[in-house]
């Protein structure tokens, strides 16, 4: 079915209707309300071939390191340049409110993307995490691989129409700082909050039966996201450890306060990580850069370390973006 038509299109059936979901099959409409949170059950599809295909990405999604990363036993699967999982980031494969989730993605693309300065597909999103958070190299979009990834994040939106807002996606959004974050006071912070499980060194914890990937992802080392990533930014850095962090955490009841958590998300950016190349292509409309992208170049005079930890609001006021 068409794609446009799978996203909006109903069926009268009877006197009532049902919504198309949006992976084109019939099913029952959205529950209404900005705060729900339903998350289609996978294991609740049929064992054909549209099941399988959505397991796969799921699987894709949880064991990225094992199939299509380093430890990929085919050389040309290894897309992942790290031993980083999908949902290293994206937690509980993707299902997690404000963990970075993937419900609702699907209805957002095409769109517009800032970074590339261009109409980007979800394809072109998935690549840009494989180079980026992955610090690994493009899937072709026509390959399995990046079929059954579509496939599962088109199945989590299931009843969610394009351009509907859902809460709960990304990492949440708190107030920022008036001050700087600063690094040095965030270390102290790791060393309490952080280090028992990401290790004193930021190195996380292997997989404990020795399989691909991580029990618990390093936070920055050369297996770790690299600079062009999401992540390497402070905002989406500190929403994120706000939201879900230490494990176990979540929106509704954070451990970390916000002021650590702006620190803390200063101390990690701040180490090193591996380089991504071109950074300086990012953004081709400069004036659409995120006042926290934390290089260059930039539409005004302000330095790369205020960009990097703030504060911010001189420099929206400065872009007109106040």
């Amino acid at each position: 079915m068409n794609k446009a038509i799978g996203l909006v299109a109903v069926l009268a059936v009877g006197a009532g209707v049902a919504l198309l979901t949006l992976s084109g099959r019939p099913g029952a409409a959205p529950t209404r309300g900005a705060d729900a949170w339903n998350v289609p059950d996978v294991s609740s599809l049929p064992d054909d071939e549209w099941g399988r295909m959505v397991r796969r990405g799921r699987e894709l999604v949880s064991h990225t390191a094992a199939l299509i990363g380093p430890a990929a036993a085919d050389p040309a699967l290894r897309f992942a340049g790290n031993n980083l999982d999908c949902q290293s980031c994206h937690i509980a494969a993707g299902t997690k409110q404000f963990g970075l989730p993937y419900v609702g993605v699907y209805g957002d693309f095409p769109s517009y993307r800032a970074r590339e300065g261009r109409i980007g597909t979800l394809e072109d999103r998935i690549n840009g995490c494989l180079m980026r958070s992955m610090n690994g190299r493009a899937m072709p979009d026509a390959s399995p691989e990046m079929k059954a990834m579509v496939a599962y994040i088109q199945f989590l939106s299931t009843g969610r129409p394009a351009g509907a807002k859902t809460k709960g996606r990304g990492s949440g959004k708190m107030a920022e700082l008036t001050r700087a974050a600063d690094p040095v006071r965030g270390r102290a912070v790791f060393v309490q909050t952080c280090a028992a499980c990401h290790g004193q060194n930021g190195q996380g914890q292997r997989a404990d039966d020795g399989a691909p990937g991580y029990a618990v992802p390093p936070l920055w080392g050369p297996d770790s996201f690299n600079d062009g990533a999401g992540m390497a930014r402070l905002g989406t850095a500190a929403n994120f450890v706000r939201s879900n962090m230490p494990h176990g955490a979540d929106w509704r009841a954070p451990v970390v306060g916000e002021e650590d958590a702006w620190d803390v998300a200063a101390y990690l950016i701040s180490q090193p990580r591996p380089h991504k190349e071109g950074l300086d292509a990012d953004y081709p409309k400069r004036k659409e850069k995120p006042v926290d992208a934390p290089y260059g170049p930039y539409a005004d005079s302000f330095s790369a370390e205020q960009h990097k930890f703030g504060p911010f609001a001189p420099i929206r006021k400065a872009l007109g973006k106040e």
